[in-house]
């Protein structure tokens, strides 16, 4: 990163308040900061290191008054983490660039093509019929089957595994060792006890701007296409089935798994560990809460779940809270059984 203040300022629409001309030459915790470095504040709990941090530079939004001088130069924006995450991805960008032509050994199966600008990484394999975009960057030890297209500057990294027939839209980043058009979970029941194999002669489809982080799996469809659609942020170590559809700027954490068939809506935000069964579907904008289980559809929108089975969030951990008093409400219980005993037996005489 080599970045002067105005320029930072200029690309993130902000306004400066001290030296426009100081060179920002990387990035660092507020709290962490050194000279030639840009932090930003956009939590008010770390308020306090803005006013001893030795970043050259912070970037804040519009609505931060001091409360004491500042060394460091400021650059006000409408909304300070987004204006540093669009600072980091420009510096994503101008790395990726960095890289581009063809290390070898690598290879390129007949019939396919590469676009302008495109990197392919030492040990790299492409198979035929596969048409890759401008300025696609293929790290190495990435393997891509028959029939693959890639678009426009999406970056696949080291270890990747793409199968046959797979289309990725532009500007997606899939991290290392994922493995997307693998055959689905598919074996039918025999009347002897064992399983027959289905085959999965289906695909993936992966539209634009996704992210897909290390170690997951998208699973190929049996018949038609297993799909990600635009915008949808995948985290590592998530398992997503055969015929699975996860809709628009879906978010999904790490170690989740969506079984077959399941469609997931738009704007959804799944948690950690949420297993989510198949051949259901979960409408927009529903939240799922760490180590959830979902066994049945969700129609309306809007929902916040948790708990296994998942259930509506406010009953869910009204019945935490019930739980935690389980101890004291037992030993009332036998208080009073004891005093009911005593009660009787008084009674009885």
């Amino acid at each position: 990163m080599k970045f002067t203040v105005g320029e930072i300022a200029q690309m993130l629409d902000g306004t400066i308040v001290g030296d426009d001309k100081i060179t920002i030459n990387s990035a660092a915790k507020i709290e962490e900061g050194r000279p030639g470095c840009i932090s930003f504040l956009a939590n008010s709990k770390y308020e306090s290191y803005i006013y001893s941090t030795q970043s050259s530079a912070v970037i804040v939004s519009k609505d931060f008054v001091p409360k004491k001088e500042i060394s460091s130069t400021l650059i006000y924006v409408d909304n300070a983490y987004t204006a540093f995450t669009i600072l980091l991805e420009e510096y994503q960008k101008r790395i990726a660039n960095d890289k581009s032509g063809v290390e070898q050994p690598s290879f390129l199966g007949e019939n396919s093509s590469t676009g302008a600008g495109c990197y392919r990484g030492a040990f790299s394999y492409i198979g035929k019929n596969c048409t890759i975009g401008d300025g696609v960057k293929i790290y190495p030890h990435t393997y891509l089957g028959d029939n693959v297209t890639i678009g426009d500057y999406s970056v696949i990294h080291p270890g990747v595994r793409i199968y046959d027939d797979t289309i990725i839209g532009k500007n997606c980043i899939i991290f290392a060792n994922t493995v997307i058009g693998s055959d689905g979970f598919g074996f039918a029941p025999q009347a002897d006890g064992t399983y027959k194999t289905i085959p999965q002669l289906g695909n993936v489809v992966i539209e634009d701007d996704v992210s897909i982080g290390a170690n997951s799996t998208i699973d190929c469809a049996t018949m038609g296409s297993t799909i990600i659609r635009q915008g949808v942020k995948i985290d590592n170590l998530v398992q997503i089935a055969h015929n699975v559809e996860i809709g628009k700027n879906t978010v999904i954490a790490a170690q989740s798994g969506v079984s077959g068939s399941t469609t997931v809506g738009e704007q959804c935000i799944i948690a950690g560990q949420v297993g989510i069964v198949g051949h259901i579907t979960i409408a927009n904008n529903t939240k799922i809460g760490a180590q959830s289980g979902l066994g049945k559809s969700i129609k309306k929108e809007g929902l916040s779940l948790s708990g296994s089975p998942a259930r509506d969030l406010n009953e869910h951990l009204r019945s935490m809270a019930l739980v935690r008093k389980l101890p004291e409400m037992e030993e009332r219980l036998k208080e009073l059984e004891s005093k009911r005993e005593t009660s009787d037996v008084q009674e009885r005489n």
